[in-house]
């Protein structure tokens, strides 16, 4: 395969066949490799920040800022439900030294936890004394945990330094539009200066100090991801606007999520009935904002308390009951983190190599001066999108019929790349009740639309015919092989057996790239 030398970020090879960069794309041997060693260091363990991360380690959050200085119409904060994976849900309210003592009994019983974040319930930089205390006892007692927060940016630029001299180098800014009149629609009011101000001119504040932040923040040498809600109707055709200017001002990522507005929730987007995007209207949004910057597909929304691998929620192991039980001792603890998160890089690396040797694996980016001489790109292959049920590890590890989500790739002879998730209700609730749930599986037959496999460990014969019938072909043939080496070995078999289109499709062309 030809390399094409191209202007980038990092002034890399482009060695794909559609203008992507190689190491950008999810299984490529490397997939951090076009990055810069400061950076790398910075995310190659860290589950939101890093697609590939998210297969190997977990993170926690905290829930110590219960105020907010906005309304959002897609919020209720006063909502929760234990089986309720939302932004703003939580069951306990807790003191920085509750929180410090939850992180380190988390910490050690779920040694592959690399991340500490504090995204709420209210705003992490509304309530800054109780955020900044936990953050500074963290950094004291667990040096080894990364420290990140989210915010909606209203109070970010006075805080940047703040945020800077306690070590968090990850932050998370939710942007939902630059235009005023669109956010009027999305904010009711905020609260600036002491005073509740509403409409536009909320609008307009906010989204002055969310650009400020965001600018001081990179110049600080900060990692920013951008959080984005697609709100049909209101901001989804503005929001490949809003990448491309938060990609110009140095944005490490962003991730377009969908709007979750149920009326039981209690938010006015819900009471309203306002829709969120299909899931099918969510990827075209993505795919095209990712002409512009590199996009999260992996996001799980999560509770302001999760505990847990993205996907899993294990917070209801360490309330504060049972974490008064625990005996930790937070040396013994962070050694053991460290031992364990070595053998998962051990296991990473082993399985890079791996891939590198399969023929036709893309090689790694080289480090080369900006704007080399061009060569002729390469046409493109077919491509196509397959799912897998994975219980984590990076590994096609899990039944049909337990699946509560598919991880969408799309796969192509160089490899395959996360294109999306979906969600889904779970078909099998144990023996007596597999095979029942008719609407469950109807479901995970429509969330699958537009896939030509879906790959798991194991799939019961009700299943198999009717996503054969959906033209759907399930596997059962690699389970327990790492995800990415599975999906290319499908694809080489489809190929052989003359399945694949015979064109790619737009669609997929611009999810390859």
């Amino acid at each position: 395969m030809a390399l094409r030398l191209i202007d980038g970020d990092e002034g890399g090879v482009d060695a794909t066949k559609g203008g992507c960069a190689a190491s950008a794309c999810g299984s490529r041997p490397d997939a951090l490799a076009h990055l810069p060693e400061a950076v790398r260091a910075k995310v190659y363990n860290h589950p939101c920040f890093s697609e590939e991360a998210h297969h190997h380690y977990a993170r926690m959050h905290v829930a110590v800022a219960p105020a907010c200085n906005i309304q959002c119409h897609y919020c209720n904060r006063k909502y929760d439900c234990a089986n309720e994976s939302r932004p703003g849900v939580v069951s306990e309210v807790l003191t920085p030294e509750q929180a410090v003592k939850k992180v380190l009994a988390v910490a050690a019983h779920i040694p592959q936890m690399s991340v500490l974040g504090i995204a709420g319930p209210g705003d992490p930089l509304a309530n800054p004394e109780r955020t900044l205390a936990t953050f500074r006892a963290l950094s004291e007692q667990a040096p080894d945990i990364k420290l990140c927060l989210s915010t909606n940016g209203l109070a970010l630029p006075g805080l940047v330094d703040a945020i800077c001299a306690h070590n968090i180098d990850h932050v998370t800014i939710t942007i939902n539009c630059l235009d005023p009149d669109i956010g009027a629609e999305i904010y009711p009011w905020i609260f600036w200066n002491r005073r509740r101000i509403k409409g536009r001119r909320a609008a307009e504040i906010l989204i002055e100090q969310q650009q400020l932040g965001l600018e001081a923040l990179v110049a600080r040498g900060v990692l920013v991801k951008v959080n984005s809600v697609m709100i049909p109707g209101v901001n989804d055709a503005h929001l490949a606007e809003v990448s491309r200017v938060v990609k110009a001002k140095g944005a490490f990522l962003h991730n377009v999520m969908p709007l979750i507005a149920k009326p039981e929730h209690g938010t006015f987007y819900g009471l309203m009935g306002q829709r969120g995007p299909t899931p099918q209207e969510l990827r075209a949004l993505q795919d095209a904002c990712a002409g512009d910057m590199r996009m999260m597909r992996h996001c799980r929304q999560c509770r302001a308390d999760a505990v847990g691998m993205l996907g899993e929620d294990r917070s209801a192991d360490f309330t504060l009951e049972k974490v008064a039980a625990m005996q930790i001792d937070p040396v013994a603890a962070m050694q053991r983190r460290q031992a364990v998160q070595a053998a998962i890089e051990a296991r990473r690396e082993a399985a890079r190599a791996t891939q590198s040797a399969q023929p036709g694996s893309v090689p790694v980016a080289l480090t080369l001066p900006k704007r080399a001489v061009e060569a002729p790109a390469p046409a493109a292959t077919p491509q196509v999108l397959m799912a897998v049920a994975t219980r984590g590890d990076g590994l096609v590890n899990q039944h049909f019929g337990q699946a509560t989500e598919f991880l969408i790739y799309a796969v192509d002879a160089d490899g395959a790349r996360l294109a999306s998730r979906q969600a889904v209700d779970r078909y099998c609730t144990g023996p007596s009740d597999c095979g029942d749930a008719e609407a469950a599986l109807a479901g995970a037959i429509r969330a699958l639309a537009g896939c030509t496999a879906v790959l798991c460990a194991k799939i019961g014969f009700e299943p198999w015919g009717r996503l054969e019938a959906a033209g759907i072909q399930p596997d059962g043939e690699h389970a327990d092989e790492p995800i990415e080496a599975a999906l290319t070995a499908v694809y080489r078999e489809m190929a052989a057996a003359g399945r694949l289109p015979a064109e790619p499709s737009p669609a997929a062309h611009r999810q390859a790239c």
